[in-house]
C-alpha cells in the first residue's frame, strides 16, 4: 500500500485551476520530491494531501485514510515541517516540544520522555531551556523538524525545509532526513534547491500550471531530458560571445542562452572546449549535466513570481 497515494486531483480558484489532474503514489520508507516553479501548484497539492483544502475532484489516501473524510485520523502519524517557521516564541525550546505533543493529545510524561532523543537528533541537546530569540535561523528549522517527530509519524511533510540556511546548517538537515528515511520514515518534499532533491528523492514529479509534466529518479530524468554534458560559457572583458556563438554553435546538441551567457549542452564537448582554448575573452564552465538542466528545460528559464 503506497503511504500516500494521489489520483486525477483537481482544484480552482476563482475559475482558474491551479491543480489539473495531478497523479502520482509515494512508496513507504522513500523520499518523495515535488518540484515546481513558483505558482506551479506545489503548495496547494500538500494542503489537499493532508485534507487541509477540500478538492474539486479526484481522489487522495493518506497512510490508507481517504482524505479529507478522515483527515484528522490520517494526521495523527503524519509530521510537518511548514515552509515558515512558526513556534512560539514566548516558550522554551523543551516548552514549544512539550505544547505541541499537546495537540496530538500525547501525555507529557510521554514527550519528556523522548525529548533527549528529539534535541538529540536537532542538535539542540544543550539548547533545553533556550528562548527561541537566542537561537539561530539554523537552529529554529532544526527545532521546526523535531516538533514535527513528537508524535513519531510514519509520514513527514516539508516544504522546502532548508530555505534561507546557510550550507553547513542545509548539510545538516540533509543528514538527519537522510537518518529518518533510513528509520523506514516516508519523506514527501518540496524545494527549489535542485541539488538538495537530487541527493534526497528516490522519485520526483516536476509539475507546472497544476499539472504533471515528469515523473522518475533524479537520474532517470538526467538521462530522459538532457544532453550528458554542459559547458557554460560566459563573456569577459574584450571577449565577444555573440560571435563565438554564430561560429560555434554547431559543436553543440543544444544551445541556450540567458543574459550573459551561453548554455552548450553536448554528447561530444571536445571540439568545443577546443574551440573555447583557442578563444580570448570568453570564461568556461565544463560540468556533468544535472537535474536543475532538467528542470529549467521543462519549465522555462523565465521568472517566476
Amino acid at each position: 500500500m503506497a503511504a500516500l497515494d494521489v489520483l486525477d486531483l483537481h482544484k480552482s480558484y476563482a475559475g482558474t485551476e491551479v491543480v489539473a489532474g495531478l497523479s502520482f503514489a509515494v512508496e513507504p520508507g522513500t523520499c518523495f520530491g515535488l518540484l515546481g516553479p513558483n505558482g506551479a501548484g506545489k503548495t496547494t497539492t500538500l494542503r489537499l494531501c493532508l485534507g487541509l483544502t477540500e478538492p474539486d475532484g479526484g481522489r487522495v489516501s493518506l497512510g490508507g485514510h481517504p482524505i479529507p473524510a478522515q483527515a484528522r485520523t490520517a494526521r495523527e502519524k503524519v509530521g510537518v515541517v511548514p515552509q515558515f517557521d512558526n513556534l512560539d516564541p514566548d516558550f522554551t525550546v523543551t516548552e514549544n516540544l512539550l505544547v505541541f505533543g499537546r495537540y496530538f493529545g500525547i501525555d507529557p510524561a510521554r514527550t519528556r520522555a523522548r525529548l533527549p532523543q528529539l534535541l538529540e537528533f536537532a542538535g539542540l541537546s544543550g539548547k533545553a531551556d533556550a528562548r527561541l530569540a537566542t537561537l539561530s535561523g539554523g537552529m529554529k528549522r532544526r527545532l521546526t523538524l523535531a516538533r514535527a517527530l513528537v508524535n513519531d509519524p510514519d509520514i513527514v511533510f516539508l516544504d522546502e525545509p532548508t530555505t534561507g540556511l546557510d550550507p553547513q546548517a542545509r548539510h545538516l538537515i540533509w543528514e538527519r532526513l537522510k537518518q529518518l528515511k533510513s528509520a523506514g520514515k516516508t519523506l514527501i518534499l518540496t524545494t527549489h534547491f535542485m541539488d538538495e532533491a537530487e541527493r534526497l528523492c528516490d522519485t520526483l514529479v516536476v509539475m507546472d500550471l497544476g499539472r504533471k509534466i515528469a515523473e522518475g529518479s533524479p537520474r532517470d530524468l538526467i538521462a530522459r531530458y538532457i544532453e550528458p554534458e554542459v559547458v557554460e560559457v560566459y563573456d569577459e572583458a574584450g571577449g565577444d560571445l555573440p560571435a563565438f556563438l554564430d561560429a560555434h554553435r554547431g559543436l553543440a546538441d543544444r544551445v541556450e542562452q540567458s543574459g550573459e551567457t551561453a548554455f552548450f549542452y553536448c554528447r561530444e564537448p571536445q571540439p568545443l572546449l577546443a574551440a573555447l582554448g583557442a578563444a580570448g575573452g570568453l570564461r568556461y564552465i565544463h560540468r556533468a549535466s544535472n537535474l536543475e538542466d532538467v528542470f529549467i528545460k521543462l519549465t522555462g528559464r523565465e521568472l517566476r513570481d
